[in-house]
């Protein structure tokens, strides 16, 4: 309740009755909320000033209680007022730019104690409590922050693996993955025929002169000359790294077309 202290003891001379007591929490509490008091009655009369303090002449109807107020960054009068029935306060708040109206009903007994009214330190009970009612009750709303735009399915979905990504990346003890990630195999041109021998740095396969018409554009399993081949050439026989082309039958494990489907010109003179 900081500085209610010290508007009570501004005021304190005005103070004759309980109600009046409740008048200037009320105040209080919409001074907090950004509001400041531009003067008592209906109307405007002169100037208007923003102030935290109660206008002079604040309690000289202790039945009827009439307050203006406006806030900080806003030209819309905030009329308040109190109207006294028997041992309660009946208090509204009317925006006089929409005619928006709360309403609160305070029992001025169970908040002032009537035997104390000069000593702020025993004036009030159940402060926060009153507190809680005027500015639930009383108090304009604060409006609604706007909606976030709704995501679209597929972003939701986006969002979700990111995060899980994220998740995992931060997680010490989470086992990674076992299953072992799709080759990511570019795509290659099925008219460059030995274009991989000019690049020192390519895949081992992708050389040579000739072109698989079966399998062009795809990868296909490479094999080992240097291993030997059952039957035909001992392990050792082609030093590593030789282009070799196989020759004899053709075994029932051997991958791809024929390599000899074409032949050199002139293969088959024998005099050359």
């Amino acid at each position: 309740m900081a500085g209610l202290e010290v508007l009570f003891h501004g005021v304190s001379s005005a103070v004759r009755a309980p109600q009046d007591a409740v008048i200037c929490f009320v105040h209080w509490e919409l001074i907090k909320s950004g509001l400041r008091c531009v003067g008592s009655g209906d109307q405007p009369s002169g100037a208007e000033r923003r102030s935290e303090l109660l206008p002079v002449d604040w309690s000289s109807n202790t039945e009827l209680y009439t307050l203006r107020y406006k806030a900080q960054d806003s030209e819309d009068t905030m009329l308040l007022k109190a109207i006294a029935v028997d041992t309660t306060l009946i208090f509204n708040l009317m925006d006089c730019g929409t005619q928006q109206v709360s309403e609160l009903t305070v029992n001025v007994g169970d908040y002032v104690e009537a035997e104390h009214l000069q000593t702020f330190d025993r004036v009030f009970k159940n402060k926060q409590f009153l507190s809680d009612n005027v500015r639930t009750q009383l108090l304009p709303a604060a409006p609604a922050a706007p909606a976030a735009p709704r995501k679209s399915p597929s972003e939701e979905e986006e969002e979700r693996r990111r995060r899980r990504r994220s998740l995992e990346q931060r997680d010490p003890l989470r086992v990674p993955s076992r299953v072992p990630p799709q080759p990511q195999w570019p795509y290659p041109d099925p008219f460059a025929a030995g274009g991989a021998d000019l690049d020192p740095f390519g895949d081992p396969g992708g050389g040579g002169m000739i072109v698989d018409p079966l399998r062009s554009g795809y990868p296909r399993p490479e094999f080992d000359p240097t291993s030997g081949f059952p039957d035909v050439l001992p392990p050792g026989a082609v030093p590593p790294g030789a282009r070799f082309d196989p020759f004899g039958p053709i075994g029932r494990h051997r991958p791809g077309p024929d390599p000899d489907h074409l032949p050199p010109p002139g293969y088959d003179d024998m005099f050359m």
